[in-house]
């Protein structure tokens, strides 16, 4: 065991966040915690990183938080860089500092050995290396280039100064150090905001792979179920373990609340049947020992509690469209959306019902599109229409959750505002509908969390009734109950609906078609996210087959293309076939090594993680290209030494 919390209270002045909190954190295991928001998540978090401390009174001695000896704990702060003039790369190579530091003493320790065999130093270069290995220290600069590049950046994005960064891209910078810090307990929160789905998918197979322990908060559904084998849900400030992954949570939990109520049933009819033979029986002289004795089977009954069902209070409504559109609503043709210079070129159609989520890597003009179509954006080329009768409303969860203007007016006048001609019961019905009862309503803009935000935007959206809604990253800040309450009334929505998202079980739940923003072109698929992936999945490996049997094709040259009898007797014509054979052969190498990266990247794809065919296919076309390299090195060598006779 890494890592022990005993017993533990936590509180915030007199409120009590967690209470008699148990939690482990065995050997490699990947560790989600889940709950509603607010309900004490990062609190727990803070608690492990040692940020905050426990509030048991000192006499408890039940209480206590453990270790296996020294554990480095990695956590994810508030970002701050000392100082902003350094590059980028000389900001996370400060995480490197071990390894270097080892490097200076090996050096040391190289020459002491040149001069004199000494058994101690040798222990110690032998340890050293060992160290050097755990921390991954022959690979570091590799290491640092491949995540670098997998969070969106550029190599020569390692040369700009840190301050030079957005504030999301110094949250990766941030990222990417503890990442590569390795922490024998990592602790992550909300670990997918903002990334893409390639990189969300790469660092799923990632964290599956890292040797040493995670722990995660995250809403990302799909996310938790590729990397999670442990579950721990903070429900009524009490906390809970349950083996295995969100999924397996979720059944498991269903089956013990199911449990737990047939048992509770069961007890309190036998209570009652013994309770009622008791009452008859009371006043008996012949059975007074037999009413006596059933009162104490009542007495030592270990009673059953009843369950509290979910905690699943969430926003909720049927939004039906004040008209219907005619069947097309949206016609997209050859629009070119960017700022200065175009990020994408687009073409789709959009029918009434269509439900299209549009997906890909942050920077390829996603959120442009949907800001041009509203037009918050100019069209930089192409056109597109909307149909007849189409109503649209937009939302932007940046807009969402940004700083109000007024941040003293409360919800119930923000509301207010936007429709002054409603009856005040009627406000207050449709705040109630997403969460805002009673007093909440009352509630000042300036105080209201990022979630809060999102539902008093999408309260106000939804009332509008518009026939199309185009949403940008509508479930970010919002909790499972709330991702899972907006799937609901998507569903049961019989308008149009055009959204981005990264959150791929919401846009499996979600869409009946998928808008691609991939490498060189936009794609549109109709079908859903699972028959989408089934269909990349199908392009990439007949792209792959291709590639293999044009690589296959190409017969790697040697010295005899060089001397043949026509050439062999011109030294000058010679030695111009000699650099230019090396300069080919540097140039396969070249291609060979980036296949082999290729591969290399494809193997760490969670979704062959059971796919013993393919991975082995995988292993053997590296091994191929490892055997390419090993013959174009040597024939490298033989050309250079040819070279160096004939200069």
């Amino acid at each position: 065991m890494r890592y022990q919390i005993r017993h533990a209270i936590v509180k915030y002045a007199a409120d009590l966040i967690l209470d008699d909190v148990n939690f482990e954190i065995h050997d490699s295991e990947k560790i989600a915690v889940i709950g509603r928001n607010g309900c004490g998540k990062t609190t727990l978090m803070k608690l492990i990183a040692g940020e905050i401390s426990m509030s048991n009174l000192d006499s408890d001695e039940e209480c206590g938080i453990m270790m296996a000896g020294e554990q480095r704990i990695g956590y994810l702060k508030q970002i701050s860089f000392e100082d902003s003039e350094i590059s980028v790369e000389q900001e996370i190579l400060k995480v490197f500092a071990p390894v270097f530091a080892c490097e200076t003493r090996m050096q040391e320790l190289s020459k002491l050995l040149q001069e004199k065999s000494d058994k101690q130093l040798l222990n110690e270069y032998a340890g050293l290396q060992a160290k050097m290995e755990a921390l991954r220290g022959y690979s570091n600069r590799q290491d640092m280039e491949t995540v670098f590049q997998r969070f969106g950046f550029a190599l020569a994005d390692l040369h700009r100064p840190i301050g030079t960064l957005s504030g999301g891209q110094q949250t990766k910078i941030a990222f990417i150090k503890l990442l590569l810090s390795r922490p024998d307990i990592m602790l992550l929160d909300e670990p997918t905001n903002h990334l893409d789905m390639p990189t969300i998918e790469w660092l799923e197979g990632y964290l599956k792979n890292y040797n040493k322990a995670v722990v995660i908060v995250s809403h990302d559904r799909m996310f938790l179920d590729h990397v999670i084998d442990v579950t721990y849900e903070i429900e009524y400030h009490q906390i809970k373990r349950y083996k295995g992954n969100y999924t397996a949570f979720l059944r498991q939990k269903e089956e013990a609340m199911e449990k737990q109520q047939k048992d509770y049933e069961e007890q309190q009819a036998e209570i009652r049947r013994l309770t009622a033979w008791i009452e008859k029986w009371k006043n008996t002289p012949t059975k007074v020992s037999a009413t006596r004795s059933k009162r104490k089977v009542i007495e030592h009954m270990v009673l059953v509690e009843k369950p509290r069902r979910f905690d699943t209070k969430a926003f909720q409504g049927q939004f039906i469209p004040r008209i219907t559109s005619y069947t097309e609503v949206l016609n997209v043709k050859g629009l070119k959306v960017g700022y200065d210079s175009v990020l994408s070129k687009v073409s789709f159609r959009m029918n009434r019902g269509d439900r299209i989520a549009v997906i890909g890597e942050n920077g390829k003009g996603k959120s442009t599109l949907l800001k041009t179509l509203v037009g918050m954006i100019d069209k930089l080329g192409g056109n597109y229409s909307f149909g007849d009768r189409v109503e649209w409303e937009y939302f932007d969860q940046q807009a969402a959750v940004a700083e109000s203007e007024n941040p003293k007016k409360t919800v119930l006048d923000d509301f207010w505002d936007e429709y002054p001609t409603l009856k005040e019961v009627d406000v207050r019905n449709a705040l109630g509908s997403f969460l805002f009862s009673q007093d909440e309503v009352f509630k000042e803009l300036g105080q209201l969390s990022g979630g809060e935000k999102v539902r008093l935007a999408l309260c106000k959206l939804f009332k509008r009734q518009p026939n199309l809604l185009i949403l940008d990253e509508p479930t970010n800040h919002m909790d499972l109950v709330g991702k899972d309450a907006l799937e609901k009334m998507l569903k049961a929505y019989t308008g149009t609906v055009l959204f981005v998202s990264h959150d791929r079980y919401f846009i499996r739940e979600i869409a009946t078609g998928i808008l691609s923003f991939e490498e060189n072109e936009t794609k549109y698929y109709p079908m859903g996210y699972d028959s989408y992936l089934e269909q990349k999945g199908k392009d990439i490996n007949t792209k792959a087959a291709s590639v293999t049997v044009k690589q296959s094709q190409k017969a790697e040259p040697t010295l005899s293309d060089v001397f043949d009898k026509k050439t062999y007797y011109n030294p000058g014509k010679v030695l111009s076939r000699l650099k230019q054979t090396l300069a080919k052969y540097e140039k396969m190498l070249a291609e060979s090594e980036e296949r082999q990266a290729e591969l290399q990247m494809e193997q760490m794809n969670p979704e062959l993680a059971t796919d013993y065919e393919k991975l082995t296919e995988l292993e053997n076309a590296i091994a191929e290209e490892e055997r390419k390299q090993e013959i174009l090195l040597e024939r490298m060598l033989e050309t250079e030494n040819e070279l160096h006779d004939m200069e």
